[in-house]
């Protein structure tokens, strides 16, 4: 969905770019821990700390991260002195 006017983004482009570099990514890193605070509160409460970041990042990045996230999860069980069924 778009709902931005050709004009209103082609304004926000030029803004964006006649910023400094460092900072157009402080906000872009602004945007992603903001979207990263209203994800974690959306969660519902006693999640384990593995399983709140699970859920973000299905939240935030979808199925990207169906198979590359399974790796890291054995890992962490591994070091958390779990079981590792994989």
């Amino acid at each position: 969905m778009n709902d931005t006017s050709p004009e209103i983004a082609a304004l926000l482009r030029r803004r964006y770019a006649e910023m400094d570099p460092v900072d157009r990514f402080m906000i872009g890193v602004q945007m992603f821990e903001t979207a990263r605070v209203f994800v974690l509160a959306s969660l519902p409460p006693g999640l384990t700390p593995l399983e709140q970041r699970r859920r973000l990042c299905e939240r935030l990045y979808g199925d990207l991260t169906t198979e590359a996230y399974r790796p890291a999860e054995a890992e962490s069980s591994r070091r958390a002195g779990g079981i590792d069924v994989a």
